[in-house]
């Protein structure tokens, strides 16, 4: 469902990504690990179209991303991709539930439609009794569940994420590993997850590990 051939990025003199190539089936976990500086946010960026990469292309759903314009760019990425990173970046003035509607109501989604998957990812992630609640008065895994609702509502083609239990206590952290898996069984969700989390990395049905702009295994 994702390919990634020959990707390879500059920053100035500095060779981040060196010649990546990467295939990620449909509802599979792959986890991506390595030291910092290694590469793993910039290719998880080129994949998710934050970034351009300088050479090389990225297919999801047999459409070549590299190619499009920005503004279909914004569109895809809108539609296909959701992102979880470290930090929940949820809106402050917005409740739980109106958080995980907006990206449904930017994709010109109508209203019952985006109420009703919300209502849905609420239920299985157990935050029904909480979906009135302002980000500021939800603990921090519970802030971390809503914006992974938030990544799932437009039911995307990936969801990306970034260091995702990297600001959450153990505990937290295992129950978001254990959700990854549960939203792949329900909903044959797939997930490229960059994480230092040893523990989430072995779980992955495959480890990519990167070292000096390349992979160096999959296992």
């Amino acid at each position: 469902m994702i390919k990634a051939t020959d990707i390879r990025k500059t920053y100035g003199k500095l060779e981040v990504l060196k010649g990546i190539n990467l295939e990620v089936e449909k509802g599979e976990i792959v986890s991506v690990v390595g030291a910092s500086g290694a590469g793993k946010s910039t290719l998880l960026h080129i994949i998710g179209t934050i970034d351009r990469a300088d050479r090389g292309n990225v297919s999801i759903n047999n459409i070549n991303i590299s190619g499009l314009s920005e503004k279909k760019l914004s569109e895809f990425r809108n539609m296909q991709i959701g992102f979880v990173f470290q930090f929940h970046h949820l809106l402050p003035e917005f409740t739980a539930f109106e958080n995980i509607c907006i990206p449904a109501f930017i994709a010109g989604k109508g209203r019952k439609a985006a109420e009703h998957r919300s209502h849905e990812l609420l239920e299985f992630l157990n935050l029904t009794d909480r979906k009135e609640h302002k980000p500021s008065a939800l603990s921090g895994g519970e802030q971390q569940r809503v914006a992974v609702a938030r990544a799932l509502v437009n039911q995307p083609a990936v969801v990306l994420a970034d260091e995702p239990s990297g600001n959450l206590d153990s505990k937290a952290s295992v129950e978001l590993h254990k959700l990854f898996f549960s939203l792949r069984e329900e909903f044959k969700q797939t997930f490229i997850i960059v994480t230092h989390n040893k523990e989430l990395a072995e779980m992955a049905d495959r480890k990519l590990t990167i070292k000096d702009g390349l992979i160096l295994n999959s296992n």
